[in-house]
C-alpha cells in the first residue's frame, strides 16, 4: 500500500490512479475472452491495482478527517441542502443565547428558593439554624447574619 500523505497533489494523483484503473478495468472487461487464460489473469491483475488503489484513497481520506478540525455534522448536512452556513451560524448563536438565558433563570430560580428555604428553615427549625447558615454558606449563598452585618 502507498504512503499515506498531506500533499495536495499526491492525493489527485491517487484519484488520478484510480479513474485510470477504472478505465483500464473498462478495456479489459470489454474485451473479456471467457476462454483465453490470458485475459482471466490480466482482469484478475487490474482488479488487484483496483483494490489497492480505492484502498490508497480511503486510508489517505480517512487520515485527512481525523486530522480535520471538528465540523458539526449538521452543519455539513445544512451546507448539503443548500443552505448559507452563516444563518446556520445565526441560529445556533440565537440558539444558545436562549438556552443561556433559560440557564441563567434556573440559577437565579434555584438561587431565590434556597434564600426562601434556608429563612422557612431558621423560622419554623431555630435549633437548626447553624447547620442551615453553614449549608447556605457552602452553596453560595449569605446568611442572614451576613445581611443584617452589611
Amino acid at each position: 500500500m502507498a504512503p499515506v500523505t498531506d500533499d495536495p497533489q499526491q492525493l489527485q494523483e491517487n484519484v488520478k490512479n484510480v479513474i485510470q484503473d477504472l478505465l483500464t478495468l473498462l478495456v479489459q472487461i470489454s474485451s473479456y475472452d471467457s476462454l483465453g487464460r490470458p485475459s482471466r489473469e490480466a482482469l484478475a491483475t487490474d482488479l488487484q491495482t483496483l483494490d489497492a488503489s480505492l484502498q490508497t484513497v480511503y486510508h489517505t481520506a480517512s487520515q485527512q478527517f481525523d486530522n480535520s478540525p471538528g465540523i458539526p455534522e449538521t452543519l455539513i448536512h445544512y451546507v448539503e441542502n443548500g443552505r448559507n452556513p452563516d444563518i446556520y451560524t445565526r441560529e445556533f448563536v440565537e440558539l444558545v443565547r436562549r438556552l443561556n438565558q433559560l440557564t441563567r433563570g434556573k440559577m437565579h430560580a434555584f438561587r431565590d428558593f434556597r434564600d426562601v428555604l434556608a429563612h422557612e428553615m431558621e423560622s419554623a427549625l431555630p435549633e437548626l439554624r447553624e447547620d442551615v447558615a453553614a449549608v447556605v454558606e457552602a452553596t453560595g449563598g449569605k446568611t442572614e447574619s451576613q445581611l443584617q452585618g452589611r
